[in-house]
């Protein structure tokens, strides 16, 4: 409420004025001064712009990370963008949300609580459609899910939640662990309505169709390690025991990158009207001599000479050389 003045401090303020003693812009700048700013009881701002900053960059890293993890299980070019990080209440979240949609519940020890991943229907019912041998780009009734459709996506977000591990790593060791999944965003009682969470969102690009997933941290996960998310712990000096560390962590992830490997047997070229005579029980004779090695392809590309054989009850190659070198016959 503005103060009253009396009629004498009244008349004290127009001489001022009119003296020169005081100016008008200095009412205003006193004015300005004393000017509230608002606070939302409701929804109080816990997540600096510094938080926000280091949770985006975290999670930027973790959308390229993801894009491969499902590239490789669909067989098919995914790209993962993240689109925005925020702080909202988890009401707001869980009104925001479809239902039904999966929220796959999780563990981040040692952040605390639990931490919530939800996959948007059309990002599942695409997922199933590729998996299960379709095209991935239909126009997806909304529907409940079936044990097949949970099964399935349970496993996707298994690999997707346990790639977090990596994203984190430059920050803090996490280790998540799946709690449980709700197909009902009402149902789910982890967090007070009032609860003020990070929303990061990502966009997935599958086949041509666009569809989404969202991340919801809870304020108190993150209270404890508040100190590591800014950005000057982020980007920490690049000495050599840091070098050093980066340097075995990427080891350790392209350990575990998979890559097709291909045994080519022979090769022939025959004129198509050959190809449009072929019928089963045809024997096309190969260029290579029977003693001749074989290659052996990595992601499409030659790396290696080899010699079939059988292992056990399957089909086996034994690599012999390298395939730069000169290799014309192996016993």
């Amino acid at each position: 409420m503005a103060e009253v003045l009396s009629q004498s401090e009244i008349d004290a303020l127009l001489s001022a004025l009119s003296s020169g003693e005081l100016k008008p812009e200095e009412i205003s700048k006193d004015e300005e001064k004393q000017k509230v700013k608002v606070y939302n009881f409701r929804s109080p701002q816990k997540f600096s712009k510094d938080h926000i900053r280091t949770l985006e960059l975290i999670y930027d890293n973790y959308s390229r990370i993801i894009s491969n993890y499902l590239t490789a299980q669909i067989r098919s070019n995914v790209k993962v963008k993240i689109e925005s990080v925020e702080q909202i209440t988890y009401e707001e979240f869980i009104h925001s949300i479809p239902n039904p949609t999966i929220l796959t519940i999780f563990k981040m020890p040692p952040l605390s609580g639990s931490i919530l991943f939800e996959t948007n229907p059309q990002f599942v019912f695409q997922i199933i459609d590729i998996l299960l041998g379709g095209t991935g780009t239909g126009n997806y009734k909304m529907r409940e899910f079936t044990d097949i459709d949970k099964n399935i996506i349970k496993l996707i977000n298994k690999g997707l939640i346990e790639n977090m591990k990596l994203a984190w790593e430059d920050v803090i060791e996490v280790e998540p662990e799946i709690e449980g999944l709700e197909t009902n965003p009402a149902l789910n009682q982890t967090m007070a309505p009032t609860e003020p969470i990070a929303l990061i969102t990502f966009s997935v690009e599958m086949n041509g169709i666009n569809t989404f997933i969202n991340i919801c941290i809870p304020y108190l996960s993150v209270e404890k390690i508040l100190d590591k998310l800014v950005v000057q712990y982020w980007f920490r000096e690049n000495n050599e025991d840091a070098l050093k560390e980066s340097k075995e962590k990427l080891k350790q992830r392209l350990n575990v990158v998979q890559v097709g490997i291909k045994v080519v047997l022979g090769t022939k070229n025959i004129t198509i009207d050959d190809f449009l005579k072929l019928n089963v029980g045809d024997v096309i004779p190969l260029d290579n001599r029977s003693d001749s090695p074989v290659k052996v392809l990595i992601e499409d590309t030659p790396y290696f000479y080899g010699k079939p054989g059988i292992v056990g009850k399957n089909l086996g190659v034994q690599i012999i050389d390298s395939i730069d070198k000169d290799v014309e016959n192996y016993e």
